[in-house]
């Protein structure tokens, strides 16, 4: 059994890894696969074992500092996006409120000029009813003429 030879296939299938982390785990291990007659690379059954025990031992010293820099790079990632939708986010609102300072000024221009006409309509309304008054004064004689009454004065 320690002598059966295993392909890269064989030991990629064993280890569950791609042929980066099987080089790796070969130079962690000390291991330097081997050629046959043709060239092909072949590893020994015992080579592979002491493959696994490696990749077992790395696994579970590599663990927290993988968990720490899967988190860092997801902090990372998320402070990326957060930037980049706030950035979205004030140029969609630049956007739509650019030229709202014009429109401040014609609304406050509009409601200047609607108070200077609120206070011409009750100048106007005081002159009718001024007009009324005086034109009540006035009494019908006879043939189209008029007699104006004396008005009384209180003060």
């Amino acid at each position: 059994m320690s002598e059966k030879i295993l392909t890269p296939q064989e030991v990629r299938k064993i280890l569950n890894a791609d042929n980066r982390e099987i080089v790796e785990l070969c130079r962690k291990a000390a291991i330097a696969p081997r050629k046959n007659e043709s060239g092909q690379t072949y590893f020994s059954y015992d080579e592979v074992k002491n493959l696994r025990r490696v990749q077992k031992t790395t696994a579970v010293t590599a663990y927290p500092a993988q968990k720490q820099t899967v988190m860092v790079s997801i902090l990372n990632s998320l402070k990326e996006m957060e930037t980049s939708m706030s950035d979205r986010i004030a140029k969609v609102i630049d956007e739509k409120l650019e030229g709202m300072d014009e429109v401040v000024v014609e609304l406050i221009r509009c409601k200047t000029d609607n108070e200077s006409l609120r206070q011409k309509i009750v100048n106007l309304n005081k002159e009718i009813y001024e007009l009324k008054n005086d034109l009540s004064s006035y009494k019908p004689v006879a043939m189209g003429f008029y007699k104006k009454k004396e008005k009384y004065n209180w003060e």
